[in-house]
């Protein structure tokens, strides 16, 4: 076996949007861990967040780093205290935070983070699914805590994340209600939604009230809309808005990163206390245990994400980024080796 391969890497925080493609070793694996050959991985909006040093106080990383998320690849040798998974398994995974690099030919990932790939998807298709369905799985489940008879109302929710979002909702026994563009309406009410507002002919300030949950994938210019539609004691979750205390509390950050979290979302906090509402941020993390329940949700309500048409190798990360930082994507933008 070839014992180079190719990664994207950066080699600084930067306000450029861009990688390196660089030969590097293939990675050692420790005994937890497999070693995967990766064959599509994902390109996001957390990619941005990375290389801008955005989340440096949420996870710093040291230099120069792999970057890239999420991937599906096939697994090439297995550490010797693995025995859930074997050479030669097709998997899928959002890499954990301490130690990302899906943009290479291959990954040494904790067998702990990985998952058997939904049988109903190609490797593109797998690789846009992890992030996006661990976030919805930890979001309704740790961050809202949402009961059966609850409603969560997911504005925006017509994309990727509304896509995996919704089945895992219902699967939970909750009133489901999207807003997004008419193209999507009937999709989204095939997969569950038991409301679609389409936001060109309604606004949802107008229709709904007394809202349980929601889960915002617009960012901080709808937080006071979103307040209002809801019921006392709800809870308010954001993948834009931003950290808070309590996101810096539940993961045991230091004293001072909890004072300046504190600070920056006390805002949205003090306007979420006035209505008796919790607001609450996500940064998610890697959980195979989760990606399992992911899977089965995925492949019983047949699940296929949106893609991007055009296909991109490692060579082309930078015009991948850019299509993410600043484009129009018509679908997750994938990265296929």
């Amino acid at each position: 076996m070839n014992k180079t391969m190719k990664a994207a890497q950066i080699s600084k925080y930067s306000k450029q949007i861009e990688a390196q493609v660089n030969t590097i070793s293939i990675p050692d694996i420790e005994d937890h861990e497999v070693l995967v050959k990766v064959k599509a991985a994902a390109v996001n909006p957390l990619e941005m967040l990375i290389i801008t040093g955005s989340v440096k106080l949420i996870q710093d990383y040291p230099f120069p780093l792999t970057i890239g998320n999420e991937l599906a690849g096939v697994i090439e040798k297995v550490g010797k205290n693995v025995r859930e998974f074997q050479v030669g398994d097709d998997i899928y995974t959002r890499l954990p935070l301490k130690k990302i690099g899906a943009f290479a030919e291959y990954v040494a990932v904790d067998a702990a983070a990985i998952a058997p790939m939904p049988k109903n998807l190609s490797y593109a298709e797998a690789s846009a699914v992890a992030l996006t369905g661990l976030t919805a799985y930890q979001g309704l489940h740790e961050e809202l805590e949402a009961k059966s008879g609850q409603s969560v109302f997911i504005p925006g929710g017509s994309g990727s994340f509304g896509q995996i979002a919704v089945p895992i909702a219902k699967a939970m026994g909750l009133k489901v209600i999207v807003s997004g563009n008419a193209q999507t309406r009937e999709r989204t009410l095939q997969i569950g939604a038991d409301q679609y507002l389409d936001y060109t002919k309604e606004n949802y300030v107008d229709v709904l009230t007394n809202i349980d949950h929601v889960i915002d994938a617009l960012g901080p210019e709808e937080f006071d809309n979103e307040l209002q539609i809801m019921k006392r004691g709800g809870r308010l979750l954001s993948l834009r808005t931003g950290p808070n205390k309590r996101f810096a509390e539940d993961r045991g950050f230091p004293w001072w990163k909890q004072k300046l979290f504190g600070a920056v979302g006390a805002r949205y906090d003090n306007k979420a206390k006035k209505k008796d509402i919790q607001y609450r941020f996500i940064f998610v993390r890697s959980d195979g245990t989760q990606l399992k329940e992911i899977t089965q949700i995925v492949e019983t309500n047949h699940i296929v994400p949106l893609l991007h048409p055009q296909t991109f190798t490692i060579n082309d990360i930078n015009y991948a980024l850019e299509l993410v930082a600043n484009g129009r994507p018509k679908g997750k933008v994938i990265i296929q080796f």
